[in-house]
């Protein structure tokens, strides 16, 4: 067994039926890798939800009681038979040739960590966009220059045998939100390498409204604070051109609409920050 794709999942049955159908239409044959689903405490458990699903992608499914994404990836890492670990989240679809080029990348590179490139499907949704286009801006900072380099758990592949003596993910945290850059820190200084794969693509299929796109970059503040505490580090802020750059990227990018998405950017920098704020408060 060459790969194993994983996938954590909670309570949401029709994204993940369209990530399995995408992982069911890899063009590598069968034989070369096994699908592990972990169900971290749905209410509808996945196998009765989606068994047709479940069945096409030939998906191995794990329930467990709600424990958190990191928890849940380290579960299915610990009963996988791949030398490579190819994440997945369950709102995300992978191009069929997605693994292979992962796999192809991971034969150059022995060793190497890799990240791919997601992709926006939810092009008519500003907050979808505008989520996205952080995420790309972050991945220009983090991953040139002196920056420590970071991926999401969204699209990214690991040698298991490395993931494991690392210690996998850190199970203390609960949500979404900061245990992919701890990794990611944890990984390059153990003496790891971390590649960006662009032509390793997942679709992204995450819709936002007004408040929900508030709510996800909260959580994601309090993710960072968490993320500070738990490595033992003062908080530093990024310099001021940090943000400044991120106000004018949609406008470096020539991108559509992008007076509105500066706007939102800086709405979710503000959201960020709240909690930051609230998360050191509350430990």
């Amino acid at each position: 067994m060459r790969y194993s794709i994983v996938i954590p999942t909670l309570d949401r049955p029709q994204q993940l039926r369209a990530c399995l159908e995408g992982v069911a239409a890899q063009e590598l044959p069968a034989a070369e890798f096994e699908t592990i689903v972990v169900d971290d405490g749905s209410r509808v458990p996945v196998t009765d939800a989606l068994p047709d699903a479940v069945e096409r992608a030939r998906a191995r499914v794990i329930r467990q009681p709600n424990a958190g994404p990191g928890a849940a990836r380290n579960r299915a890492a610990a009963e996988a038979r791949g030398e490579l670990l190819a994440f997945l989240d369950d709102d995300c679809v992978p191009a069929p040739e997605w693994l292979a080029t992962l796999g192809r990348e991971a034969a150059a590179h022995p060793g190497a960590g890799l990240g791919g490139r997601t992709v926006n499907t939810l092009t008519r949704n500003a907050y979808s966009r505008t989520s996205q286009t952080l995420i790309d801006y972050l991945y220009e900072y983090y991953n040139t220059g002196e920056a420590d380099p970071m991926f999401t758990t969204n699209n990214l592949a690991l040698p298991r045998r490395e993931f494991q003596r690392i210690g996998g993910f850190d199970t203390r945290f609960t949500r979404a939100g900061g245990e992919d850059r701890e990794l990611c820190l944890r990984w390059v200084r153990s003496g790891g390498r971390l590649r960006y794969v662009p032509q390793a693509v997942v679709f992204h299929f995450h819709r936002l409204g007004l408040g929900s796109f508030l709510k996800l970059h909260f959580t994601y503040g309090r993710g960072a604070a968490q993320f500070h505490q738990i490595r033992g580090s003062p908080p530093v802020p990024e310099p001021l051109s940090f943000y400044r750059d991120l106000l004018l990227y949609p406008w470096r990018e020539r991108l559509r609409g992008r007076a509105g998405m500066s706007l939102l950017l800086a709405m979710c920098q503000v959201a960020n920050a709240a909690g930051y704020v609230w998360e050191r408060r509350a430990t």
